[in-house]
């Protein structure tokens, strides 16, 4: 067993022995392990990626405030199994926080829940298991009384990705914009930039609220039950106030996606109905209570946004030479441009299907 995670470990209030310590998981941003004990549970320890979340006091006081106010809800509620429905973080000794610092490296302790399953494979069926799940997810944060942060600032800013694309083609940095496929890509998103950077006009003029989202809305994210009952949302450091358009846009991008993020063949792309309509149903089965007009009427629009920024993203950084996304070959960005312009042209021609759908 490793002595420093022991260690580490040994500053948070935690019952029973550790008897082992062993990696968990295949998660890209954080370190993650199990730590086992002689104890009735085990637990979850995390090294918090400081490179991406850089206020680790923010962060946790979003995933404090949230699942202090899931727990509360569940409570009302009379829900049985509460420790398997709502994640639960143990304090440091010495200073009471969810987390623990030695001014390098950022560590936290949640209990593990056990007899729980997640799924990778995203069917029409387990779709809609998302859509319940992360719209019941926003419907017991929509009367959150605390004040949450950004963790990631800007981040579905589709005004500041505009600015960016704008910013890289102005600069040339690798000089690719003269390649007229690179040229074309730039024309046909700057056309399309007006109608694509709404949201945050909406918001300013006070149409368009705000929400607590979780903006990672993937089908892993959700802790299912021996009997396939979701449990709860986990990964919650992309908890923070923004646009319904995120949970609902964003699962959709790669959900929905027939083909790869990155494939090379654009026949195989398209847009999913099927998949579309599972989530919605069960998104509106949920959220539908709470949402607004003007948020339920440009669900549609949601589902074209996160393919259209994510290509603007791809596109922006292979103009400034791959200095954002780790590539695998020349010209992998474009090739990750071309996949999800594809997509969002898939998504935009659906979009009357899709609004004729929310609308029944």
């Amino acid at each position: 067993m490793d002595a420093k995670l022991e260690q580490i470990v040994s500053r948070f209030a935690l019952e029973g022995r550790v008897t082992d310590i062993r990696p968990l998981g295949n998660g890209l941003i954080n370190d993650t392990f199990r730590v086992v004990t002689d104890g009735p549970d085990d637990f979850v320890l995390q090294r918090i990626n400081q490179g991406i979340f850089r206020d680790v006091d923010l962060l946790q006081h979003n995933i404090d405030c949230v699942t202090r106010h899931i727990r509360r809800k569940l409570e009302m509620a009379g829900e049985r199994d509460i420790d398997r429905k709502v994640l639960r973080f143990l304090p440091e000794k010495t200073t009471g926080k969810s987390y623990w610092t030695d001014g390098k490296e950022w560590w936290r302790v949640s209990v593990f829940i056990r007899d729980a399953i997640t799924y990778e494979a995203v069917t029409p069926e387990y779709a809609g298991y998302a859509g319940v799940a992360f719209g019941r997810f926003e419907a017991m944060l929509a009367d959150i009384p605390d004040q949450l942060g950004e963790t990631i600032p800007d981040f579905h800013n589709m005004e500041l990705r505009a600015r960016q694309l704008r910013d890289a083609v102005a600069a040339d940095a690798a000089g690719r914009m003269a390649d007229p496929e690179v040229r074309a890509l730039v024309d046909q998103m700057f056309a399309c930039e007006a109608e694509m950077c709404k949201a945050e006009r909406m918001h300013r003029e006070g149409v368009l609220p705000k929400r607590i989202c979780h903006c990672d809305t993937k089908v892993n994210n959700m802790l299912f039950d021996r009997d396939g009952q979701i449990l709860c949302v986990i990964d919650l450091d992309t908890v923070m106030p923004s646009f319904v358009f995120s949970d609902f846009g964003d699962f959709l991008r790669t959900a929905a996606n027939t083909g790869a993020e990155d494939d090379p063949d654009l026949d195989k792309v398209n847009f999913n109905m099927e998949i579309f309509r599972a989530f919605a149903k069960g998104y509106l089965s949920t959220a539908g209570a709470f949402l607004t007009p003007p948020e339920r009427e440009n669900l549609p629009f949601a589902a074209m946004l996160f393919p259209y920024m994510q290509a603007v993203r791809f596109l922006t950084d292979h103009i400034n030479g791959d200095t954002y996304y780790k590539i695998k070959y020349p010209g992998h960005n474009l090739v990750r441009t071309r996949a999800q312009w594809k997509l969002f042209l898939s998504a935009s021609e659906k979009r009357e299907e899709m609004a004729l759908f929310l609308q029944g």
